[in-house]
């Protein structure tokens, strides 16, 4: 399936993939900052932005989707950097198709399976009212009680349309029923990816764990791992020029 993209620059290509809940335009300020040297694609995955939505959702069909874009894009080979399930389906990615990534970039998500944590979320969000005439500033206070973080609230709710008749950026009803194939993890049978690999991590996260290295080390040998100062879940969000050094760094930018 053909996803939405953005680009900008030009040069060689490079591609960027968001987690759960984001879009292609929240990586923003990380396109800028590539774009004096590369081709830089952000897409939005499946039953995301103005991707289809309406559709199952796992790392392999993800992972196709990628593919099938780039392809069209005559992007390929490329370096690709994923953040959380973005990173997942980047993972997914190089593990099925090692042709088409010629060096792996994963933002704070290692390949294993996360508890749930994102059922409440998507309750909460499932539950607002979008009735007309809804405003940002109504739907944030409706949240507060079930999204009670406001930096992850403010996030969530830069899906949220509300010129006209209000509603979301994405498909809640897909993403809530294919919840448990995005917390889970089960990598193609035998499958290893040999390319140049970093996961960066933030250095107040608990996404990439000690005991995750042989996990990673085994499916990806010749990985680096690299910590972001001052950042949480949300690297590049949390601390944006030092998760554009070190993508820079990774790229071979000077």
């Amino acid at each position: 399936m053909r996803l939405s993209a953005r680009e900008v620059g030009a040069g060689p290509p490079v591609v960027l993939l968001h987690g759960l809940f984001g879009m292609a335009r929240n990586l923003g300020g990380l396109m800028r900052g590539l774009a004096g040297t590369h081709r830089v694609i952000a897409l939005d995955l499946r039953n995301h932005g103005t991707s289809p939505h309406g559709l199952p959702m796992d790392y392999l069909t993800m992972a196709a989707d990628v593919l099938e874009t780039l392809t069209d894009m005559n992007a390929l080979p490329c370096p690709v950097m994923g953040h959380s399930m973005g990173g997942k389906v980047a993972m997914t990615l190089a593990l099925a198709h090692p042709h088409a990534v010629s060096r792996l970039a994963v933002s704070d998500i290692a390949p294993v399976p996360y508890p749930p944590r994102n059922g409440p979320v998507v309750a909460a969000l499932r539950g607002l009212q979008l009735r007309p005439g809804l405003s940002r500033a109504e739907a944030d206070a409706a949240l507060r009680e079930g999204i009670p973080d406001d930096a992850q609230r403010g996030f969530l709710l830069l899906n949220l349309r509300v010129d006209g008749e209000p509603g979301w950026r994405m498909g809640l009803d897909e993403i809530a029923a294919s919840l448990p194939a995005i917390e889970s993890w089960n990598p193609p049978e035998g499958a290893r990816y040999d390319g140049p690999t970093v996961f960066i991590g933030g250095e107040l996260s608990q996404f990439i764990r000690p005991e995750h290295r042989p996990v990673i080390k085994a499916l990806f040998p010749s990985a680096r791992f690299v910590t972001v100062k001052r950042a949480g879940h949300w690297v590049h969000v949390d601390n944006p020029e030092g998760f554009l050094a070190v993508t820079k760094a990774f790229l071979g930018v000077g």
